[in-house]
């Protein structure tokens, strides 16, 4: 009997027309490293009592599907999920295309997920799908990936797929050698690492349901938050920092004019940092920065992803 592995494992994406219904074509194949993305309903003991000191049959809890999945960085899957996130984007030009997504929008898309086992064979069908949270850190090595947080409406289990034959994506990573980061469109040096986290605060709503599902998940004030430490060099963070002032930080990955992704705040805040002296190695300082609405553009965020993709509509 085959045991599931998962370097066989495969994950499969479709944006649904109906909340909380699988579409019956169009599923991409997602590359992914990791998911925890999945349905759990505990057990809640017993509380009566007059029965003895053996307890009675414990009661099924409301059932919960989210979870994580770790996704790499790409020029063309990376947008799929970009669009969970923002909702779908403008597209110009002809060859490469130019994709901008922007937040602040009121309706964001639902999808389907399924992740397969086909030794077992099992096959999770996850719908009603939507993206909570994207983050991911920029550093100078390593493997470049964003954790994307996923609220369900709930999980289906089936033996064949339900995802038919997925759309295979031609696969091509940024890595952190690609990078880059620019402070009102100045390159900012001493960057050791930064942080960057966009959460859309979605809100479950559990109303009373014969199937035990969720009706949606609304999404609220949307969040973006990060955090930069840099070599201790000059005084231009801490100087905006204590003048209340915000900036423009731009996060990008390139390779080459037809490939490449900016992501944008608007208006950064920084808060004053505690500036230590820990030996006589270099000094750092660390900034947990908060983004808001900006003045021109007049929104938190704006991503630019240029590839071949036609659309991502």
């Amino acid at each position: 009997m085959a045991r599931a592995q998962g370097a066989r494992a495969q994950m499969a994406l479709a944006f649904e027309t109906v909340y909380g219904t699988p579409p019956v074509s169009g599923f991409k194949l997602m590359p992914f490293a990791s998911t925890s993305l999945g349905a759990e309903q505990p057990l809640l003991a017993s509380d009566l009592l007059g029965y003895g000191r053996d307890p009675l049959a414990p009661i099924k809890d409301a059932v919960t599907a989210d979870g994580d999945i770790s996704v790499p960085i790409d020029i063309e899957a990376f947008g799929f999920w970009l669009k969970a996130a923002f909702g779908a984007p403008a597209t110009s030009g002809t060859t490469p295309k130019t994709h901008s997504f922007t937040s602040g929008s009121w309706a964001l898309p639902s999808f389907s997920v399924e992740t397969g086992m086909p030794e077992v064979p099992r096959y999770a069908m996850y719908s009603g799908c939507m993206l909570d949270q994207l983050s991911w850190t920029m550093q100078r090595s390593g493997l470049l990936t964003a954790t994307a947080k996923i609220i369900a409406q709930g999980e289906t289990i089936a033996t064949a797929s339900g995802a038919g034959t997925p759309t295979a994506i031609a696969l091509q990573r940024f890595g952190h050698f690609n990078g880059s980061i620019k402070r009102n469109g100045t390159a900012l040096g001493h960057v050791v690492s930064a942080e960057i986290s966009y959460a859309n605060n979605l809100e479950r709503v559990e109303t009373i349901r014969a199937d035990g599902k969720i009706d949606g998940a609304d999404p609220a004030m949307a969040a973006l938050t990060g955090k930069i430490d840099v070599r201790f060099a000059d005084s231009a963070l801490v100087t905006q920092a204590i003048d209340g002032a915000p900036c423009e930080l731009e996060f990008s990955y390139s390779l080459g004019a037809s490939a490449s992704l900016s992501f944008t705040a608007h208006a950064v805040y920084l808060p004053r940092p505690r500036i230590e002296i820990q030996g006589p190695q270099g000094i750092q300082a660390s900034f947990d920065w908060q983004a808001a609405k900006g003045t021109t553009p007049a929104r938190l965020c704006t991503i630019v992803l240029t590839n071949s993709v036609a659309s991502y509509a």
